[in-house]
């Protein structure tokens, strides 16, 4: 599933495209994806001016004219191509622009002619339409933690957070109650980066009254590092993910551990060995060395 890089690596390819951008016409080529689409989903859309694209953890929101939000998640496989004059020219490492395909699920017809198409071949993605002052309460995004790269994220935060939490660090993380956006690939390398075992449980690393400690102001460190880096390379193509442009995320080729089982550590004079172990039905990278 595409984390917080890839899904802010979409939305700064869709900026320019998308914000200010009038929606001629929508079509719908189904009547759901993981549920069903809104109702007068494409008569909703026409004639609508996009005011602003955002994010919120791994959600797209696309502020609409009228004070509605579109909400759109990819869900495991879902990709957002544009085509047109306004697209984006990939660079040397893509995936060849394909004609419209059984996959396309949804596409926007924008004004002076480029087309916004959301592809999901394993429809799990979703979209949907709320007003827009119901957008903080909604199922999907009340709740959520603060986001890793924001001002709510810091030391002090994590360590309340964490006091008397008794999970695993690596749980404790992927927690969206407790930080928002954070996946299973970026955990891991947060964590190596760190120093921290993902098997320590949470509250280890934070004082007795709850106050943070060196291993938590690393950990905060190590969190927002890795994903500014992230985004920066186009986020992470291991399977899916794809820039609107088409061209691939090259952060995959600076794992330090994450899919690196057996290779050896890359800590400067470490002799570990990566490792895998399965932590919550999901497979966690690291090393025993020099993670603590």
């Amino acid at each position: 599933m595409p984390e917080l890089p890839e899904v802010e690596t979409v939305r700064r390819g869709l900026m320019p495209v998308l914000q200010g951008a009038v929606i001629e016409s929508a079509e719908a080529r189904r009547p759901d994806l993981r549920w069903p689409l809104p109702e007068n989903f494409a008569e909703r859309l026409a004639g609508r001016r996009v005011e602003a694209i955002g994010r919120r953890a791994k959600y797209l929101l696309a502020d609409l004219d009228g004070g509605e939000v579109m909400i759109l998640h990819l869900g495991m496989s879902g990709s957002i191509r544009v085509e047109g004059e306004k697209a984006l020219r990939p660079g040397a490492f893509h995936y060849p622009r394909a004609a419209a395909g059984p996959h396309d699920h949804v596409v926007l017809h924008l004004a002076g002619g480029t087309t916004v198409t959301f592809n999901d071949p394993r429809r799990f993605g979703a979209i949907l339409i709320v007003p827009y002052d119901r957008l903080e309460s909604h199922p999907l995004l009340a709740g959520l933690g603060p986001e890793p790269l924001g001002n709510a994220f810091h030391a002090d935060y994590l360590a309340g957070a964490f006091a008397r939490r008794k999970t695993s660090l690596k749980a404790a993380l992927l927690d969206q109650k407790l930080v928002a956006g954070l996946g299973n690939i970026y955990v891991c390398e947060a964590l190596f980066r760190a120093g921290l075992s993902p098997r320590r449980l949470a509250h280890t690393i934070v004082t007795k009254d709850g106050k943070p400690t060196p291993r938590v102001e690393r950990l905060v460190t190590a969190i927002r590092d890795v994903l500014r880096e992230a985004i920066q390379a186009g986020g992470s193509s291991l399977r899916d993910h794809k820039q609107v442009s088409g061209e691939l995320g090259y952060f995959q080729h600076t794992f330090r551990v994450y899919d690196r089982e057996g290779e050896p550590c890359r800590t400067r004079h470490c002799k570990g060995i990566v490792q895998r172990i399965v932590q919550g039905g999901r497979s966690t990278f690291y090393c025993p060395v020099c993670q603590r």
